[in-house]
């Protein structure tokens, strides 16, 4: 099959490529750079937010089948969440060849009535999908974990490694269920292969449920760091995020601390028996996951990948 991969040289994207190719696909990688990213695939400049950059991508690949990861988990400048999710969306679907099957990457939480903005825009992005008349498959995962994911990596890294105590939001009961990257990639490439799937949405959780603390235990434990974790109250953090925003790089956007508080967790079911996902479970990655984060991080390399609560 001819697969056209949106946003392929990001963090998920790498591991869809991968996958696709050891499963025999002939796979086109399209980004911003244009850049192959190894492994034999065809690199093909694309931005979703250009409708005739869309259009002459998928004219190139002429797809069998098209795998929408592109997102972004800051808005900055003219990327925000309204223009790359929502009409960047719209952009690929209008470009999709008739016949071809669709893959599209939305998020856990995914609704119209959410406080977050990013979710919010998942949630239209969705709506457009449905209506669309494609032979669709959607997935929602949860926080995405692997070597060079942005929450683990560096939010959570950067949040207890930062004071000499680490803050916890609330009473940081928020239950959330990671799910490994390569569960993802399994995920999408099967649904390419598997026809019931068409028309089917799919929440892509792992295989243990976490309280926010825990997730600030873990993150501790595998950095080899011990601190106190300090509870600060809601009333107090809902007056400093917003005054975080003044800061070039806040710690945690308004954003990120909306979709923390909702929390982000469902069972791993039906996705898990459906493709035959693995489970991998965080904390037997977590170490090497910050490891190399650590390691990119004191050598002045770029750390952590932007993208869907990819």
């Amino acid at each position: 099959m001819r697969v056209l991969v949106t946003g392929a040289t990001g963090f998920v994207g790498k591991a869809v490529v991968r996958e696709l190719q050891d499963r025999g696909h002939e796979v086109f990688a399209g980004s911003r750079s244009g850049a192959a990213g190894g492994g034999g695939a065809v690199g093909i400049t694309l931005d979703v937010t250009d409708p005739g950059s869309v259009l002459r991508a998928v004219g190139q690949a002429n797809p069998d089948a098209v795998i929408h990861l592109v997102g972004i988990i800051t808005q900055q400048g003219t990327q925000t969440f309204e223009r790359v999710h929502v009409e960047g969306t719209r952009n690929v679907l209008a470009a999709l060849p008739r016949g071809a099957r669709y893959v599209h990457m939305s998020a856990l939480g995914a609704r119209e009535d959410s406080t977050s903005r990013y979710s919010t825009s998942k949630a239209r992005a969705e709506a457009l999908v449905r209506a669309s008349g494609a032979a669709f498959t959607i997935f929602q995962p949860s926080l995405i974990f692997g070597v060079g994911d942005d929450f683990f990596g560096r939010v959570l890294r950067e949040l207890v490694s930062t004071a000499p105590i680490v803050p916890q939001i609330g009473n940081g009961q928020f239950p959330f269920r990671p799910v490994s990257v390569q569960d993802v990639s399994r995920a999408f490439v099967g649904a390419l292969e598997l026809p019931a799937s068409v028309g089917q949405t799919y929440a892509l959780t792992g295989p243990d449920e976490f309280t926010f603390r825990a997730l600030l235990e873990l993150e501790l434990a595998a950095l080899g760091k011990k601190k106190p974790i300090v509870a600060v109250p809601l009333a107090l953090m809902n007056l400093a995020v917003p005054a975080m925003q003044i800061l070039p790089k806040p710690p945690i956007t308004a954003d990120q601390y909306a979709m923390l508080k909702e929390g982000n967790t469902a069972p791993n079911e039906p996705a898990r028996s459906t493709f035959g996902l693995p489970m991998l479970k965080l904390p037997d990655y977590l170490p090497d996951i910050v490891r190399q984060a650590v390691g990119k991080s004191s050598s002045g390399a770029e750390e952590g990948v932007k993208g869907s609560r990819v």
